[in-house]
């Protein structure tokens, strides 16, 4: 299994939920996470999102025959290896900022952990 090599470092805020296992992350996925982190922060932090889903995926519709070019696309996804920061939030409490990581943890596909600056 390869490990991260850019983006496994806390880069901008105090707390931040690293991929521990790797995967494939929507952008449904990554938009819900963000929604329980903020509902957590009540706009007293800051989040940073630090992926980006920038790889297409494409479908082609039902009862199309083989052939006949590629798909439409449908959606985007980000492929994240292990070691990858995911989110990173600062301007809150150390308890508040784990309730929120672990909250937008549960919406996501990977096992993950809390990283911290301090500890």
């Amino acid at each position: 299994m390869s490990l991260a090599q850019k983006g496994s470092e806390l880069a901008f805020g105090e707390f931040g939920l690293k991929a521990v296992s790797r995967g494939i992350l929507s952008e449904k996925q990554i938009e819900a996470a963000r929604r329980a982190i903020s509902f957590f922060t009540r706009k007293g932090g800051k989040i940073w999102i630090r992926v980006f889903p920038d790889k297409p995926i494409t479908k082609k519709p039902a009862g199309m025959g083989m052939g006949s070019g590629k798909g439409e696309v449908v959606g985007f996804v980000i492929p994240v290896s292990a070691g990858r920061i995911i989110f990173e939030v600062s301007g809150i409490p150390l308890g508040e900022a784990k309730k929120a990581l672990d909250r937008a943890a549960d919406k996501l596909p990977l096992k993950t952990r809390f990283v911290s600056k301090n500890l």
